[in-house]
């Protein structure tokens, strides 16, 4: 089948990149990047509030911004953290294993310094802790006394040449301050009149410590004490040496998670990975045999390139990534299926085994490119509008669809070279179903009202939800996820935050991790919560935790409404331009919405949430729906010239038949996949994996049904 030479380079070019892939991606802890969902952290999109600023300087002002965030975090002593600007405004920190939400808050403080004179005047200390109003000063908070300050300062920030972490007299942290030479003589001048008195240091309108002027001071050193931790002495030197920010920033949107809810993450999708690949093994070996053995190569090989090439791209491997990879493993046997099946028609024809081998590579050649592209289109799209993870599951699933169309064409050919040449004669497999004569599209017209019916159905029970079917990502609010060491009935949770007035939350266990709750708000409730809960309960974790703001909930749903309507034109486009028929791409986008919103329908009636997993398994829906659409319409353009004197309708049933057994192969694989994330794969993928199942059995349905049948109505338009 394949030249003795040319079999050679293919084997050594297969064996190289299985050995380079193996080395780029072994230690996997340390080759691989793992997202923040699945290895701890948090995730901020900060909004820069350029109302007060001209036109012309928002640019350099922004990109100040990002500098003085980064080094913030740097002075801080965190590593690998990845800060970039999105859109014209925002700003995306990722901070892998910190989850102390308070720190990484302050980072976004102006950090504005001051030095000011306590004024201690008897009179004017009574006037102003009587409430009245003294010109001139201001009285502030200090630990348990009240200070009148100076309006005016006697330094600012701007005669601060830098700070660092040390310790003052009784061993405490503290923030030592080397002053410039400007600054040096103002602080000599202030101490040096008015020996005796207090000089206040006032960060972000807060005094920090109020040390006594016992002598003046040339130096040109000061020191911040105070009673905070040695982490809090190193933040505050991160905001002052990085100086004031020329922006407000405002947090848009904030997700954590805590190292127990990342290892677990890890643990499932792990676990859900191989036992998707052990199942689809299975299932190939039992049905093709010899056949089983050359997919569970080609499986595996996926799983190699799709990790290696993420290596090499520097990409990130998120949950729903891991998701993906899951799904690619269902989806990429669709292309052994394929050849297989037309193997098997080559030899019912009496061709010799070598002959068949190679058509059966040939002629399903054609059905695997078209079938992969299109869902590649939708997940290009997926990836262009999606944010975070839900990127990493467009990465792998474009990833997955390139590598299966070479490990089932190029390495799936070169092992049956192999075989041939080592004398091969023989290729069994068992039959599920034999060719039928079904008249499908005689009940076109019954299915296309039941479709109608169900899609009425599920649309009134999803606008009677309206106000509620959405989740935090397309309507901002809160998600926390805690975990109680000790743990207690959601019962007495529940009460003991009803009274401490949370009342307007939504309480409830999270399965996968013993004595873990789910707290829902739509306001920020995170300081309350974790303060009622760590009062009266002991062992408190925090596992996540998820704000998005408004704003940003309004701009991913629009983002989530552009991605699928881009991913129906896309795959409406590639269709009319390979069939040449405007009819087969309007039949097949129709099958593709027909299927979206049947999942969408039952997502509503069965209580979950639309977020943006659940927009991520309708476009992969999208995707794979297309797959069966086109390997019937490649069949219909294939037998069309052979078949002349039969009608359209009897073609397209002829075509539905001849495909029918590939069609239950792949849909059995798929399903079974997306059975196991939803089983296997823990809550987070609970909606997804159930979109998935609702969405891969109505396309099995909408090919054959819906598709085929406004194909023969336009055509007899």
């Amino acid at each position: 089948m394949i030249k003795r030479n040319d079999l050679n380079l293919r084997v050594v070019i297969i064996l190289t990149l299985a050995v380079l892939s193996i080395f780029s991606i072994f230690p996997f802890t340390e080759k691989i990047n793992l997202g923040l969902d699945l290895k701890g952290g948090m995730y901020i999109l900060l909004r820069a509030d350029t109302t007060n600023l001209p036109k012309d300087k928002v640019p350099s002002a922004i990109s100040a911004a990002v500098e003085k965030i980064r080094n913030r975090i740097d002075n801080f002593g965190v590593k690998e953290t990845s800060i970039s600007l999105q859109g014209t405004d925002y700003i995306l920190v990722q901070i892998p294993g910190i989850i102390d939400r308070e720190l990484v808050k302050k980072l976004k403080e102006v950090g504005k310094l001051e030095f000011k004179l306590v004024e201690d005047d008897k009179m004017k200390n009574s006037l102003a802790l009587k409430g009245e109003s003294v010109e001139g000063y201001t009285l502030m908070d200090f630990k348990d006394t009240k200070l009148l300050l100076h309006n005016e300062p006697s330094l600012v920030g701007a005669d601060l040449a830098e700070s660092y972490v040390g310790f003052d007299a009784i061993g405490m942290p503290s923030v030592k301050l080397q002053l410039t030479p400007e600054g040096a003589k103002k602080f000599a001048k202030v101490t040096e009149e008015n020996v005796g008195k207090l000089l206040a240091i006032v960060l972000d309108g807060k005094v920090m410590s109020a040390p006594q002027i016992k002598e003046a001071i040339t130096s040109g050193q000061a020191e911040i004490t105070g009673d905070f931790s040695l982490d809090e002495a190193r933040l505050l030197t991160a905001v002052l040496n990085s100086g004031a920010l020329p922006i407000p920033l405002i947090v848009e949107e904030e997700r954590s998670v805590g190292p127990t809810l990342g290892s677990d993450s890890i643990r499932r999708g792990i676990n859900a990975t191989i036992l998707g690949l052990i199942f689809v093994v299975i299932f190939m070996l039992f049905y093709y045999f010899l056949g089983g053995v050359v997919a569970f190569v080609c499986l595996a090989l996926d799983i190699l390139f799709i990790l290696a090439t993420l290596h090499f791209l520097k990409g990130t491997l998120t949950l729903p990534g891991v998701a993906g990879i899951i799904l690619t493993l269902g989806m990429a046997v669709d292309a052994n299926v394929l050849i297989y099946e037309r193997i098997r028609e080559e030899l019912s024809e009496k061709k010799p085994l070598s002959l068949a081998i190679k058509n059966g590579f040939e002629y399903s050649k054609r059905a695997i490119y078209d079938a992969n592209i299109t869902t590649i289109i939708a997940a290009t799209f997926l990836f262009y509008f999606g944010t975070g993870p839900v990127r990493g599951f467009a990465t792998t699933l474009i990833l997955g669809n390139i590598v299966s169309i070479f490990t089932a064409i190029y390495v799936g050919k070169t092992i049956f070279s192999i075989l041939l040449n080592l004398k091969l004669n023989r290729f069994p497999m068992l039959t599920l179903l034999k060719e039928k004569r079904i008249d499908f599209i005689k009940y076109g017209n019954f299915c296309f009202i039941l479709s109608l019916l169900i899609i009425i159905f599920g649309m009134i029970n999803f606008y009677s939800k309206k106000n509620v079917i959405f989740g935090t990502d397309f309507v901002g609010g809160q998600i926390l996820e805690y975990k109680l060491t000790h743990p207690v009935s959601i019962e007495k949770i529940r009460s003991v935050l009803k009274d401490a007035k949370l009342d307007k939350i939504n309480i409830q266990e999270f399965k996968d991790i013993e004595g873990a709750i789910i707290i829902k708000s739509k306001d920020d409730v995170t300081d309350k919560v974790e303060k009622v809960l760590t009062e009266n309960f002991k062992g408190i974790e925090r596992l996540n935790v998820t704000t998005v703001g408004p704003t940003v909930g309004r701009e991913l749903r629009n983002k989530a409404i552009f991605a699928i309507v881009f991913s129906l034109l896309g795959i409406l486009v590639y269709i009319a331009s390979r069939f040449k028929h405007w009819d087969f791409a309007l039949a097949g986008v129709v099958a593709l919405l027909h299927d979206i919103l049947i999942s969408l329908g039952f997502v509503s009636i069965f209580g979950y949430q639309i977020d943006l997993l659940i927009v991520t398994a309708l476009l992969t829906i999208a995707g794979y729906s297309i797959n069966d659409t086109i390997v019937i319409y490649d069949r219909i353009r294939e037998i069309f010239p052979k078949l002349t004197r039969f009608t359209f309708k009897d073609i397209i049933n002829k075509a539905l038949n001849q495909t029918l057994s590939r069609t239950v192969i792949t849909s059995i694989t798929t399903i079974m996949v997306a059975t196991i994330i939803y089983l296997f794969g823990g809550e987070a993928l609970k909606g997804f994996s159930f979109c998935l199942l609702v969405g891969f059995i109505s396309g099995v349905y909408s090919t054959i049904y819906i598709a085929s049948f406004i194909v023969l109505l336009l055509r007899k338009k």
